[in-house]
């Protein structure tokens, strides 16, 4: 069994056929999809989904893109959401300053206060980092000073020496189908470093298709692709990759019922 531990199944290229795209998963062997929202609208339809379907779970959280539209979400409003029994993460959240929509200060403030919320809830902090290294780890590094929290980098595209980094704070690093691209062998080589019981494997659908896929609109079932990538990559076999993210996953999240 998979787990597909980032995808956006409201947004368009996906919810068109959601019914489909689930179904296609599954007979992938994908057996869990955390629903991963990116603004406060997006919140009641992420968490319908997982209401609905038993192996589907939600986060609530706002990406950096959207930060300046919400620069007045408190956190009550946000250690509210989590109350729902089918919301097992926080995000995403974090800092990018590749394309700058909305102001860093505000993505910083709202990053720390996501930080917050997953301290006190225990639920793990999803992290969307671009072009942001040195602030990333800089708040990540302040914020475990005041206190532990769960917490991990999806869609890791960062230098090795960031994913070390972030590993001795002790967080967990999720590969995407970036992983698969002929251009990203430093991405490969950071990947085969990345200890086992601290690896993930996720779509981002309906971004990022990986091999043999690219060109299409990613879904969920693609997450078998980059498993079967990264195996290899790491020489082992795919049965035991999807085993060991899998139970990787059931200890990050640990809210969801696996």
């Amino acid at each position: 069994m998979l787990v597909d531990s980032h995808c956006h199944l409201e947004y368009k290229g996906l919810v068109e056929d959601q019914q489909g795209v689930l179904s296609r998963a599954r007979e992938a062997g994908v057996g869990a999809f955390l629903n991963i929202s990116t603004k406060q609208s997006e919140w009641d339809q992420v968490v319908a989904t997982a209401n609905r379907e038993s192996d589907v779970f939600a986060s609530v959280g706002i990406h950096p893109h959207h930060a300046d539209d919400h620069e007045d979400l408190g956190r009550a409003a946000l250690l509210a959401a989590t109350e729902n029994p089918r919301v097992i993460g926080i995000g995403e959240t974090g800092l990018d300053y590749f394309y700058e929509h909305s102001d860093r200060e505000t993505q910083a403030a709202l990053f720390r206060m996501h930080i917050d919320v997953a301290r006190e809830t225990g639920l793990p902090v999803i992290i969307h980092t671009r072009d942001a290294e040195d602030d990333t780890f800089e708040i990540l590094e302040d914020e475990m000073g005041k206190g532990a929290f769960p917490a991990l980098i999806h869609c890791f595209t960062a230098s090795a020496e960031f994913g070390q980094k972030v590993l001795d704070l002790g967080l967990t690093i999720s590969l995407s189908g970036i992983v698969t691209f002929k251009n990203a062998r430093e991405l490969q080589e950071a990947a085969m470093q990345v200890p086992a019981d601290r690896l993930l494997v996720e779509t981002d659908s309906p971004f990022l298709a990986p091999v043999p896929n690219r060109g299409k609109t990613c879904e969920p079932a693609f997450v078998a692709d980059t498993a079967r990538f990264v195996a290899e990559l790491r020489g082992t076999e795919p049965e035991r990759l999807a085993e060991q993210t899998t139970a990787n996953f059931a200890t990050l999240f640990s809210k969801a019922k696996l």
